[in-house]
């Protein structure tokens, strides 16, 4: 098998919460495997640092990484169209790859949970992936190939304490993929999501914060540790790439073996 069908080159990707966490994560897999990215988020240094780290890992493969910035508000959801024309304008063409990265958790108590909180989760881990996805399928259609990459979660299928509006939206995001995926895959568009387990993002720092909470996390899986960034790094680029091609529809959980126990 040629390990061109795992080459993203000649591919324009995007990448929503890029300036921290698993989004920052993907950008530079993405880029290390040879596309070129548009990174979206609110804090525009945040992404800058992005770009910078994306340099410095390709700087040790010698070669070099087409990278953009755009400095957005995805809450703002009447600008979605916009955001897309402006991604595809900057890179020059049409986009290939969405990896719907951006989330919110607020860790509220189910007494505290305000219709303010709820919206904000519902709207920025649910509806924008939808809304941001179908504003960039017609290129991916005309092409008669597209990825989109959404992020489900470990409360996609379990309750956690404190989780219930974002174990909400991602039970749906798990849903809203297979539905992408019977809408858009006879045109060539493969649509999954990942279902992260433990991994230290800026979202899970107060899991971090107390090592008796994240070791005994770390214990509830089967590999006996929490993730490592960098464990991120394959199957962002296997769900992105040629090689995943009649693999649509699908939730797959990167974990370490926690859903299995």
């Amino acid at each position: 098998m040629s390990n061109d069908r795992f080459s993203l080159k000649g591919k324009t990707a995007l990448v929503t919460g890029a300036s921290s966490g698993i989004g920052r994560q993907q950008a530079i897999a993405l880029a290390s495997a040879g596309a070129s990215v548009v990174l979206v988020g609110r804090r525009e240094q945040a992404l800058i640092d992005t770009v910078n780290l994306i340099n410095q890992q390709l700087e040790n493969q010698q070669t070099t990484a087409d990278t953009h910035v755009l400095s957005w508000d995805l809450l703002d959801r009447d600008s979605i169209d916009d955001l897309a024309a402006a991604a595809t304008a900057l890179a020059g063409g049409g986009i290939d790859i969405l990896c719907n990265t951006a989330g919110v958790n607020h860790r509220q108590s189910v007494d505290d949970i305000t219709f303010e909180s709820w919206d904000s989760t519902i709207n920025l881990n649910l509806a924008v992936p939808f809304f941001l996805a179908r504003a960039l399928t017609p290129h991916m259609k005309k092409q008669q190939w597209g990825k989109v990459l959404n992020v489900a979660s470990l409360q996609s299928r379990q309750a956690f304490p404190n989780g219930l509006a974002y174990g909400a939206s991602k039970g749906g995001i798990a849903q809203v993929t297979r539905a992408m995926a019977q809408a858009w895959s006879a045109d060539g568009i493969t649509c999954n999501a990942i279902a992260p387990g433990f991994f230290p993002t800026e979202l899970t720092a107060p899991v971090f914060a107390n090592p008796d909470q994240s070791d005994a996390l770390a214990n509830r899986t089967a590999m006996g540790r929490n993730g490592d960034m960098q464990d991120l790094d394959g199957v962002t680029v296997f769900l992105t790439s040629p090689a995943s091609d009649y693999i649509t529809g699908q939730i797959l959980y990167v974990d370490g073996g926690f859903t299995a126990l």
